[in-house]
C-alpha cells in the first residue's frame, strides 16, 4: 500500500461496493468494506441447498456486459462463463405461447393480425426511433402506446413492463426502456458463470483481502457523518473518504444531522420484489423468461434458470417473482402461505405439472430493487460526489439510465473507484 493512499470506507457489500473495494485495493489504496449482513452480495446472495448453493434471486450474464466481463477477467472467470441460447415464453389469459421467431408472432393469438405485424415492424425498428428524442422527458405510454398501438399497449406492453415499476410504469422515462432494449431481447445468448454468483462474490473477497484490503460481515453502520466518521455498535472508524452504497432511503436513516442536510433533497420511491423459488423434478416450457400477464397469478413472470444452467443435482429450478413497494400486503404476507398459493397457480398454468414434481419452495424478498424514475431524471439525478463531504455516492439511482444490473453496478464502482484515486489523499474535489 502506498503510504500516501486515502484511507476509504465501502458502506456495503453488494456487487458496487466490493467492485469499488477492489478496484481501489489493486491500486494501493486502503479499503474496508462494511456489510451490515452476514453474507456478501446484495441481490447476488445464496443459500444452502444439499452440498451446493443457489441463488436467492434470478441472474445472468449478457454478451455486452462488457464492464463485468472484464472484472471476471480480471479475477480469472472470464473463461468458466458457460453461454446458451435461450428463448422466451408467453402466458397470456392463462394460455402459453413461443414468443422467439416471426413465426411466434404471426401465431400470437392474443393480438389481431394487423398489430401483429405492427407489433414486429415497430420492435424491430424502436433502437433506431428513439435517437435524436428526448426519451428522458418522454412518458413510456405515450411513446409506446403511439407506436405500438392501444392493442399491443393494453394487452401486452403495460401488463409486461409494468409488473417492474407497478401502476407508475407508464410516467417512467422511455429513456429506460430504450436503453433496456440494448441488452435484452426475446432470443439471446446468455451466460452463467461455473459455480453461481458466489464464486464471484469469493473471488472478489479474495482479491481485495490479497492486496490488505479488509472486508467485513455483520458490520451493519448505525450512523454515518459527512466528515468520514463511521458508527458501527461496537467502535468508530474514520475514514478519507466513504463510499456509500446504500439505497438512498436506507442512507437517510444513517445520516447524522449535518450529512442529511446535504444529501439530494429527492424522494424517490422504490419497488421491491417477491421471489418464490421451486425446485421441481421435471422442466416446465424450456423457455428461460416468460412474463405471466392477465392469467390469474400473483407472481408477474418466471425464469426457467435451468434453461441457461441446466438442472442442479437432477432439479430444475424456476423462480417466479412480483414486484411490488416493500410496504404492500404481499411483501409482508407469510412465507408459507405464498409458497402454497403460488404452488397452486403454477400448476394451474401448466396442468402437465403434478404436485409431486413441486419438491419445495422457498420465498425471498428484497426492499430496494429498482428505483422508480420521474420524469426528467437526468437532470435531477444526484451527483456522484456530495459537496461539502467525503462522502460519494453508488446507488442504483446512479446508474440510470443504464438497467440496473451487476454490469451496470461494476461500471459505476469503476467511476467512483477512479474519483477517489484521482484525488489527492482522498479530500473531497472542489
Amino acid at each position: 500500500m502506498r503510504s500516501d493512499a486515502p484511507r476509504v470506507a465501502v458502506v456495503g457489500g453488494g456487487i458496487c461496493g466490493l467492485a469499488a473495494a477492489h478496484r481501489l485495493a489493486r491500486s494501493g489504496v486502503p479499503v474496508t468494506v462494511l456489510e451490515g449482513s452476514d453474507q456478501l452480495g446484495g441481490l447476488g446472495t445464496f443459500a444452502p441447498w444439499r452440498d451446493t448453493w443457489v441463488e436467492r434471486f434470478y441472474h445472468c450474464v449478457m454478451p455486452s456486459d462488457e464492464h463485468l466481463l472484464a472484472l471476471l477477467d480480471e479475477l480469472g472467470l472470464h473463461g468458466a462463463v458457460r453461454w446458451r441460447r435461450t428463448g422466451m415464453g408467453m402466458v397470456v389469459d392463462g394460455r402459453r405461447h413461443p414468443f422467439n421467431s416471426a413465426l411466434d408472432l404471426l401465431r400470437f393469438t392474443p393480438l389481431g393480425v394487423l398489430d401483429r405485424l405492427r407489433f414486429g415492424v415497430v420492435t424491430l425498428l424502436l433502437r433506431r426511433l428513439g435517437r435524436g428524442r428526448d426519451l428522458d422527458a418522454t412518458r413510456t405510454e405515450d411513446w409506446l402506446r403511439g407506436l405500438y398501438g392501444d392493442a399491443a399497449w393494453e394487452t401486452l406492453l403495460a401488463p409486461l413492463f409494468g409488473a417492474k415499476f407497478g401502476p407508475s410504469f407508464g410516467d417512467v422515462p422511455a429513456l429506460y426502456l430504450w436503453q433496456r432494449l440494448g441488452r435484452e431481447s426475446n432470443v439471446s445468448v446468455r451466460g452463467y458463470p461455473a459455480g453461481g454468483y458466489k464464486a464471484v462474490v469469493d473471488a472478489l473477497r479474495a482479491a481485495i483481502e490479497a492486496e490488505g484490503g479488509v472486508v467485513r460481515t455483520g458490520s451493519p453502520v448505525l450512523r454515518l457523518g459527512g466528515g468520514g466518521v463511521v458508527a458501527l455498535a461496537d467502535e468508530v472508524l474514520r475514514a478519507d473518504r466513504v463510499i456509500c452504497t446504500l439505497p438512498l432511503p436506507a442512507l437517510r436513516r444513517i445520516a447524522d444531522e449535518e450529512l442529511a442536510a446535504r444529501l439530494p433533497d429527492l424522494q424517490l420511491p422504490y419497488q421491491g420484489v417477491v421471489n418464490a423459488l421451486f425446485f421441481l423434478r421435471k422442466p416446465l416450457s424450456g423457455h428461460y423468461w416468460t412474463p405471466v400477464v392477465r392469467s390469474g397469478a400473483d407472481f408477474d413472470g418466471l425464469v426457467e434458470m435451468s434453461a441457461l444452467t441446466g438442472a442442479l443435482d437432477g432439479r430444475h429450478l424456476v423462480y417466479a417473482m412480483r414486484y411490488t413497494g416493500r410496504d404492500s400486503a404481499l411483501y409482508h404476507e407469510g412465507d408459507e402461505a405464498v409458497a402454497a398459493r403460488w404452488t397452486e397457480q403454477l400448476l394451474r398454468l401448466h396442468p402437465d405439472l403434478a404436485p409431486a414434481d413441486v419438491e419445495e419452495v422457498r420465498v425471498y424478498r428484497a426492499p430496494f430493487v429498482e428505483p422508480v424514475y420521474p420524469l426528467g431524471f437526468l437532470s435531477r439525478q444526484p451527483p456522484v460526489e456530495l459537496p461539502g463531504t467525503s462522502l460519494l455516492l453508488a446507488t442504483t439511482a446512479h446508474v440510470y439510465p443504464a438497467v440496473t444490473s451487476w454490469n451496470s453496478s461494476v461500471r459505476l464502482a469503476n467511476r467512483v473507484a477512479a474519483l477517489v484515486t484521482a484525488s489527492p489523499r482522498g479530500a473531497p474535489r472542489p
